[in-house]
Formats: C-alpha cells, sequence, structure tokens
C-alpha cells in the first residue's frame, strides 16, 4: 500500500469516527460515547470480544433512541 493511500485510510477512518461520535453524542448522551469508544478500542487493540460486544450494545442502544 503506498504512503497516499495509507494517509487517506487514517482520514477517513477519522472522519468516520467523529461521525459516529457526534451521531452517539447527540442520541444517546455520554453511554453512546462510551460504548462506541469501546469499540474503537477493541477494534484498534485487535480485542475481537470487547469489539464485537461493544458494537452489539451500540447497535441495540441505537436501535431503542
Amino acid at each position: 500500500m503506498a504512503v497516499g493511500d495509507m494517509v487517506l485510510v487514517q482520514a477517513l477512518s477519522a472522519v468516520v469516527e467523529t461521525a459516529l461520535g457526534l451521531m452517539a453524542q447527540a442520541r444517546l448522551g455520554v453511554v453512546g460515547l462510551v460504548v462506541l469508544t469501546a469499540a474503537f478500542v477493541g477494534i484498534r487493540a485487535r480485542h475481537s470480544r470487547l469489539a464485537v460486544g461493544a458494537v452489539v450494545v451500540f447497535v441495540l442502544l441505537m436501535s431503542q433512541a
């Protein structure tokens, strides 16, 4: 992967994280941000159980909001 591609992937990742964070904060408040942060930490740390659990909780919270 070229350096330009890596920069583009990182920038796109940052935009998606920010957008999801703002959406979670607007609809779910602090709890949504904590769950979303746990999901991103699990993904970056390659800890699949944390990431999957946080995503499931996030989806359940978003469906109830």
